[in-house]
């Protein structure tokens, strides 16, 4: 037999044995949740419009709060209510504490090792200890106050001198997106990548990263049809694993990069990342191991990049379509801050309004509107369905913010909301459980900070009467699919501060 009939008679019989299997395995469980109808091999992938959590929505409004999908052979439980996620992260929130096996967790994550891919048990302990201790404890996150200072009041100046005396023009979503890139990157490496103090190399290297971040996350989540059609890898479907391989080399290039050029100083500061855990690899090296911190160092690239840059965009399009909201965040520092000096860390907790306004954003904009996908452990049950083990459960936290039901108003902007009792216990942006976020607290504060000095050193208004499109752009964190402009004008604690 030659090798071209070997490969037929193989991709064949390969074929064969997965629609045994589906059908079989379709037949096998009882009190599964509803869903559409499936076809033998691709299951229901003909289904999934994206984006996917709109399209998951219309589907639950036909099917219920928990239906089920095929993936290919892989079934997948969607869950929208709150009650129904409630009971994953409390009954079954260990069960649901793995993540499901995707092509970008085996290259890109270090073959299932770091925080957000590693399945649940000892070595997710240690990481998740780390974390706490090392990386994002209150101490660490405290220490990083004047990085995240600095880079917001770059900002600040850099506006300034393009809006001086009159309304201007002003593009803020790049803005937003190298203002947190350099502030992510100066806690992890103590370097800026962005900015007239950078040189070109440095430039290069943040764009290409930049890049592959972006790719990434395009690639992440229950995105593609290869992780769960075993067949389409034999014959690598659209290039998916190539290119999964390609992202592989470059960011872990950049991160072996980075730790050689701190372990080549003849001085190490324990105020970055590297550094700190570094230090700890000399007298724990089992714990603290490369692979080990750079997966560290990609976890807060990924998880602290885009998605409080997206956040901080989808803010200012909500406070300038409602201007009587950017006026009360506007009475409010300037009562409790004034404009004689500018807005601090230690301020926050007295802008209750402006943090209403955030938690607003964050439920009507969700910065990863399906979350992180977790996998089930064991057999178990969501709102009175059978679950079986190695289901995928996805979360839509972007159709649960916007229920009728647990909500007033849904769809409309309304900060207020959050000034009644248990509103914000409904919130589930970062997640719920032992999975859930564990850079929540870095991320609202730097937002809130961020916010706050923009509008209190500039008057802002958009740059037509009509209100700004809040359309957003399909990909694993919801970004709007127009960059944002506005108009903005230095009110007077900018010549009261930068003098």
């Amino acid at each position: 037999m030659d090798i071209i009939s070997f490969l037929y008679y193989s991709l064949f019989y390969v074929a064969l044995f997965a629609i045994i299997k589906l059908f079989l395995g379709s037949r096998k469980f009882k009190n599964l949740p509803p869903g559409p109808t499936s076809l033998p091999i691709i299951g229901n992938l003909h289904h999934l419009k994206r984006p996917l959590h709109r399209t998951f929505r219309a589907l639950s409004e036909k099917y219920g709060d928990v239906f089920s999908l095929w993936f290919g052979n892989r079934l997948v439980v969607v869950v929208s209510s709150f009650a129904d996620v409630q009971e994953c992260f409390t009954k079954n929130d260990v069960v649901l504490a793995n993540r499901p096996r995707f092509l970008s967790g085996k290259y890109i994550f270090y073959n299932y090792t770091t925080l957000g891919s590693t399945s649940y048990g000892e070595h997710w302990r240690n990481l998740r200890r780390i974390t706490s201790l090392d990386v994002l404890s209150n101490h660490r996150i405290n220490s990083f106050s004047p990085i995240r200072r600095d880079e917001t009041t770059r900002l600040i100046r850099k506006l300034a001198e393009d809006s001086a005396k009159n309304f201007s023009e002003v593009e803020l979503t790049s803005r937003f997106f190298d203002m947190t890139f350099n502030n992510i990157m100066r806690m992890i490496s103590g370097k800026r990548y962005y900015g007239e103090d950078c040189d070109m190399t440095e430039l290069q290297e943040a764009s290409e990263f930049r890049d592959m971040v972006t790719e990434l996350l395009q690639l992440s989540g229950a995105n593609n049809k290869a992780d769960f059609m075993p067949i389409l890898r034999l014959v690598d479907f659209e290039g998916l694993e190539k290119r999964v391989k390609g992202i592989s080399s470059k960011t872990d290039r950049f991160l072996r990069g980075l730790l050689q050029e701190h372990r080549d100083k003849k001085q190490r500061t324990a105020n970055t990342m590297i550094d700190h855990l570094l230090t700890l690899q000399e007298s724990q090296p089992e714990y603290y191991t490369d692979q080990i911190i750079k997966g560290l160092a990609l976890a807060m690239l990924l998880a602290g990049t885009d998605s409080s840059a997206v956040t901080l965009e989808w803010s200012m399009c909500n406070v300038l379509n409602y201007p009587e909201v950017l006026e009360k965040i506007k009475a409010e520092l300037d009562t409790h801050v004034g404009q004689d000096r500018l807005v601090d860390e230690s301020d926050i907790p007295k802008l209750t309004y402006l943090k209403n306004v955030i938690n607003e954003t964050l439920r009507l904009y969700t910065p990863a509107p399906l979350l992180l996908p977790h996998s089930a452990s064991d057999d178990c049950t969501i709102g009175g369905y059978k679950v079986p083990r190695d289901t995928i459960v996805l979360i839509n936290a972007w159709a649960l913010h916007r229920d009728p039901q647990l909500w007033t108003e849904a769809t409309t902007f309304k900060p207020e909301r959050f000034d009644k009792k248990g509103e914000l216990e409904k919130l589930i942006p970062f997640g719920l459980g032992r999975r859930a976020c564990p850079g929540e607290l870095l991320a609202i504060r730097a937002i809130s900070m961020t916010l706050a000095l923009l509008i209190q050193c500039f008057d802002w208004k958009r740059v037509s009467d009509e209100e700004i499109d809040m359309g957003e752009r399909d990909g694993f964190v919801l970004m709007k699919s127009i960059p944002v402009k506005a108009m903005c004008k230095s009110r007077p604690v900018i010549n009261n501060v930068f003098k």
